[in-house]
């Protein structure tokens, strides 16, 4: 079987990943090759049950076209989902649906200095415990926050490694790892599979313990000269003389972050703010989140201020974005888009206060419906994003290579 057409299977299986459902003709347009070639490489598919067919296209006065899909059983992918403080582990199947529980680890990365030794045996754990053999895993894609070099596998933030994260962890694993900043994974599921689907200019911004941004641009994720483009949190706004993650003082994540939210909220109980909230969840801040937005979310008048005081200043950042690239479509994902649109008010009232109309008007502002688990599918898009890479290279030797 000739290197090439492996190749051209490969990518039907990832543009099938990639758009879930498509036809003969739709794999031509998006391969750029010949209907006879892309329907005889579709058929061996068919016969190695690699894919399936999903019905017939919507009608448009002809012969509907027939549709087809990638298994989802055909590989899987495990996703990881880091952030400061916690780490989730699952594995998905090639249509990002879970398989089985979700494991949470508590792994705080800041002065950590085995954050590693624990992200390995973590992952190791799971895969021990998964009810497929490691043979059927494509790869590990982890989402990870920090200055990231995925080429180099190196995160300049966290994980120090005597070599680098990639090779110690597919040292130890023995499956090819994938690794990338978790605001831009979050902003590749949104563009994949998201409200930034089929966009050509988006800003994807990262509600978390920070606040990050993700920047489609022309269509692709734009990552600027050494890969470190996106860092939003860091954007020094604020004349507040607080000390920043990043050594700085006044930056955007010193008065907006989810963090900020959770120490707002507990000063707020303090002083005698009537809330439904118990100041007992402030033990833990992701429990300390949740119970925030929920209460937001139920109509808690001051769980609602506090969003609304940090979507004011968040619009504010946002606004300088507008000014500067113009974007059709701002997102607002991560974990602190479980809030949903109460984010929507304070933000356009900033951007009513700062932007010029003229930009402001023609940018619109979107709740992402993936959420929190947009940086799990954005871990797992990393990997089928190299799907065809992984074909020759030395982990080569892997099951879509016997089917094709």
């Amino acid at each position: 079987m000739s290197i090439k057409k492996d190749q051209n299977k490969l990518g039907i299986i990832k543009e099938l990943y990639i758009s879930r459902s498509l036809s003969c003709a739709d794999l031509c347009e998006r391969r750029d090759k010949s209907l006879p070639l892309i329907t005889k490489l579709v058929n061996e598919l068919l016969e190695d049950e690699v894919i399936v067919e999903s019905g017939f296209a919507a009608s448009t006065g002809g012969r509907r076209a027939l549709m087809y899909s990638i298994r989802p059983d055909f590989l899987y992918v495990i996703a990881v989902s880091m952030d400061q403080l916690i780490t989730r582990i699952a594995l998905m199947d090639l249509h990002n649906n879970y398989i089985g529980a979700i494991k949470k680890v508590d792994l705080p990365l800041k002065e950590n200095d085995h954050a590693l030794l624990d992200l390995t045996t973590a992952i190791d754990s799971f895969i021990q415990n998964i009810p497929i053999t490691p043979d059927k895993i494509i790869g590990i894609g982890i989402a990870m926050p920090g200055f990231i070099n995925p080429e180099k596998g190196i995160n300049y933030s966290f994980l120090q490694a005597e070599d680098n994260i990639v090779t110690h962890l597919e040292q130890t694993l023995s499956i090819p790892v994938f690794i990338d900043n978790d605001s831009s994974l979050i902003a590749l599921a949104e563009l994949r599979f998201g409200a930034a689907l089929q966009e050509k200019n988006a800003m994807v911004i990262n509600m978390g313990w920070g606040v990050g941004l993700g920047m489609i641009l022309d269509g692709a994720l734009y990552r600027g000269e050494i890969g470190f483009a996106g860092e939003f949190s860091h954007i020094p706004l604020f004349n507040n003389n607080k000390l920043c993650s990043c050594g700085k003082h006044g930056c955007l994540e010193t008065e907006t972050s989810l963090l900020v939210l959770v120490e707002n909220a507990r000063k707020g109980i303090e002083q005698g703010r009537a809330t439904t909230l118990d100041a007992q969840v402030f033990g833990d801040p992701e429990e300390a989140n949740l119970a925030i937005i929920r209460a937001a979310l139920n109509g808690d008048k001051f769980a609602v201020e506090l969003l609304s005081e940090i979507g004011l200043k968040i619009g504010r950042g946002v606004s300088i974005l507008i000014h500067l690239l113009n974007p059709k479509l701002i997102v607002l994902s991560g974990r602190g888009a479980m809030a949903g649109k109460i984010w929507q008010a304070p933000i356009q009232q900033a951007l009513n206060e700062y932007c010029i109309p003229r930009l402001a008007d023609n940018t619109v502002i979107k709740v992402s419906e993936l959420g929190y688990q947009a940086e799990m599918i954005g871990a797992a898009a990393l990997v089928m994003e190299n799907f065809e890479q992984l074909h020759l290279s030395k982990f080569s030797a892997t099951p879509y290579e016997q089917v094709l």
